[in-house]
């Protein structure tokens, strides 16, 4: 029998309550007896980054859990989001991830499949786009990396706005149907493509653009504790974690 893949996205560990994380941890035992790969689309830490050989210490219990998944032969795909695009050897190395810092072509679910963030997507939003960038290019990280790591993270502590995501965000829903636009883009320049996958929105979705062919967001951890399956012969489902 072939075991459907997972998806999960905007996990943004280290900024959510430690139950979050906790849950989290038994999802990834869930998804070691149960799925053919997983798919990590964005913002599954608030922050990452790696200081040469140095990590942020407090993800070491998630970090192990993924690398315990690989190990039993579970495969992990990770495409980098607003939080964590500075993924770097450790996650690839040492836990085993594949990890791409820009969008992603796979199979999943059986399906030609585009996985990207979402953030920056499409032709708008040039001044986000203008600093994504900046923040990611080569001068910046290697700036950054000179900073001493409890700066750095002070830093990103001080930048960061997940939490107050725990409440509704209006705005939310106008980025929703951003991203969802440009899925629809793709889908309709790339008929080989059976499905888009993004995150970066926190809204779940799964919108049937043509028979067969999906846009799936598999939703966040900040509010909705969603995942999605995508399973050969059957269309993307969402669920909640209980």
């Amino acid at each position: 029998m072939i075991k459907p893949d997972y998806v999960v996205s905007d996990t943004h560990l280290g900024a959510v309550p430690q139950e979050t994380e906790r849950a989290f941890l038994r999802f990834l035992q869930h998804v070691g007896g149960s799925a053919g790969q997983l798919l990590l689309p964005g913002d599954l830490f608030d922050f990452w980054f790696e200081w040469g050989k140095l990590i942020p210490g407090k993800h070491f219990r998630v970090l192990a859990a993924l690398r315990d998944l690989v190990d039993a032969g579970v495969p992990i795909s990770m495409v980098g989001g607003n939080h964590d695009a500075w993924g770097g050897r450790f996650l690839v190395e040492e836990v085993g991830i594949t990890y791409s810092a820009g969008m992603l072509r796979m199979t999943l679910g059986g399906r030609s499949t585009l996985v990207a963030h979402g953030d920056g997507v499409g032709v708008g939003d040039i001044k986000y786009r203008m600093l994504k960038a900046l923040i990611r290019s080569r001068a910046a990280i290697a700036g950054f990396r000179f900073l001493h790591p409890e700066l750095g993270l002070r830093i990103a502590r001080f930048v960061s706005t997940t939490e107050e995501k725990v409440e509704e965000d209006p705005a939310k829903r106008g980025r929703a149907r951003y991203i969802e636009a440009w899925a629809r883009s793709m889908l309709a320049a790339e008929p080989e493509l059976k499905l888009v996958v993004c995150g970066h929105s926190h809204v779940p979705v799964v919108q049937e653009v043509e028979p067969g062919r999906h846009y799936l967001n598999s939703g966040d951890w900040v509010r909705n504790r969603s995942y999605a399956i995508v399973a050969e012969g059957a269309p993307p489902r969402l669920f909640e974690w209980k």
